[in-house]
């Protein structure tokens, strides 16, 4: 809406990076939208300098800038034309339960824009929770062929979150205002210390610093309905407030612990390379149940166990002393029994039984009870074929990700090819694949299966960086940016 600040040339800097990756155009719009002002708002007062505003669009980054008059939005005025109404679920609470019809606004616009420019992505910021996951649902409902991509609050040196409006304040006021983010952020920091929670409390302290309380509410992410954050692993405390005659919003999170990942899908789909780099990138551990199932088959191969022998298997587990760390190059190593034995558990000969050996009811509930316990202050990127239904149901993020047969048989090649081992024929492999699918999809314990949250992505044709920044998207519209653990480290 112009009067750009820090804020917007963050968020166009994000988009020229994205747009100079994938050679497309960046375009900047600025539109004063009047259809989101109420009554004894200040839309006529509203920030408004188009050149500058064009020169620090430039300078950050963009290839052009539109700015529409309302004419050209709304061809013979807002009367004539279709408007569109926000779901009532969404704009309930918040902002939306004070400004009646703004985000009826917003949508209407917001719509009118994208479908005009008909890009391929949209960059927004998450200083405006609301309006972040009103857009989301817009775009999602009406199928449009748009990714909503969003970057953290912006801040002041002084921590307040930019914003246009922010002119309005006087030093007074703004050393006032200031208090704002503070406090949210204290409250935030000891509930996830205490889980603990004291709205009045936070309200009180705010208007000691004379700030005039609009609201101050806890909700859900993505409904933005009211909870309770103890029932929650992640939830918004968001506040209202005016300094003056100034109008401030401002949010944190509450986080009950760290994100926690879970990816499922059959074998040779590529889980355990993408999950090792995008847990890098978010700077969460890497979990690996795959390995952990084959260093146990490693293990019954070594000792000549019977599969058919429980009790020489459940003498083998009792003894297991199993251990999943990174080396000094951020490699993954499997130590079992003080032995490291990490390149022999990818054998064609381990790789032929683990499945055989995973189905087996005692190495299942050994294993699995060893994730659960890793997995307790969360922080984890678990990989294997029962993480999202069995050993991590409540993951704040579940991706079911799988390719063809064919194309794993191609990748199990190079795989052989790379570590030295001969390669089988591609259709023998895709074969054998198929029998694999077949046996861990049908097995009594821990079948394979896609939980019913999971998000499928079939990666026929995607390269890894391709994969990855889906998964990357895919973390992004479930846990805010704000507190990914690459933020905080």
């Amino acid at each position: 809406m112009g009067g750009l600040h820090k804020g917007h040339e963050a968020l166009i800097k994000t988009a020229k990076n994205y747009s100079q990756r994938n050679s497309t155009s960046l375009l900047v719009s600025i539109f004063v939208n009047p259809l989101q002002f109420g009554e004894n708002e200040d839309f006529e007062k509203y920030p408004r300098d188009l050149d500058s505003d064009i020169t620090k669009a430039q300078e950050a980054g963009a290839n052009a800038v539109w700015a529409p008059s309302i004419d050209d939005v709304f061809p013979e005025g807002e009367d004539f034309n279709f408007k569109i109404q926000a779901p009532l679920s969404l704009k309930k609470y918040l902002c939306g339960s004070f400004r009646k019809k703004h985000f009826d606004g917003v949508a209407t616009v917001v719509f009118r824009l994208l479908t005009m420019v008909k890009p391929q992505q949209i960059f927004l910021g998450e200083k405006d929770w609301q309006q972040l996951i009103i857009i989301r649902k817009l775009v999602n409902d009406f199928h449009l062929p748009i990714q909503v991509k969003a970057i953290p609050t912006i801040r002041d040196d002084d921590n307040l979150a930019c914003s246009s409006r922010n002119i309005y304040l006087s030093p007074e006021e703004r050393s006032k205002a200031i208090s704002l983010p503070k406090i949210l952020k204290e409250a935030s920091v000891q509930f996830n210390q205490t889980l603990s929670l004291n709205l009045q409390t936070i309200k009180n302290d705010l208007e000691k610093n004379e700030l005039v309380v609009e609201y101050i509410e806890v909700v859900n992410l993505k409904s933005l309905t009211p909870i309770n954050p103890t029932q929650n692993q992640i939830s918004l405390l968001a506040a209202a407030v005016h300094c003056g005659e100034t109008r401030l919003i401002d949010h944190t999170f509450l986080m009950k612990r760290k994100p926690i990942v879970a990816i499922d899908g059959p074998a040779g789909a590529g889980k355990s390379t993408v999950t090792k780099i995008f847990a890098k990138k978010l700077g969460l551990i890497y979990l690996d149940t795959g390995a952990m199932y084959r260093a146990v088959t490693w293990l019954i191969q070594e000792e000549n166990i019977n599969l058919m022998d429980e009790e020489a298997i459940l003498i083998a587990l009792n003894n297991l002393n199993l251990d999943i760390n990174l080396s000094d190059k951020g490699d993954q190593e499997v130590i079992l029994n003080d032995q490291n034995i990490t390149n022999e558990i990818r054998s064609p000969k381990v790789t032929s039984e683990v499945s055989k050996v995973s189905a087996i009811g005692h190495v299942r509930e050994k294993l699995t009870k060893q994730q659960k316990e890793i997995g307790l202050r969360g922080g984890i990127v678990a990989e294997g074929r029962d993480i999202g239904t069995k050993v991590f149901p409540n993951a704040d993020l579940k991706i079911f990700l799988t390719a063809s047969a064919k194309e794993r048989a191609k990748r199990r090649a190079y795989d052989f090819q790379k570590q030295g081992f001969d390669v089988p024929n591609l259709l023998e492999l895709e074969k054998e694949i198929k029998e694999r699918d077949r046996l861990d999809s049908s097995r009594k314990i821990a079948p394979l299966l896609k939980a019913k949250d999971a998000k499928e992505l079939i990666t026929d044709g995607m390269d890894i960086q391709a994969v990855i920044e889906s998964m990357i998207d895919m973390f992004q519209e479930e846990i805010p940016e704000e507190v990914w653990p690459t933020k905080s480290l």
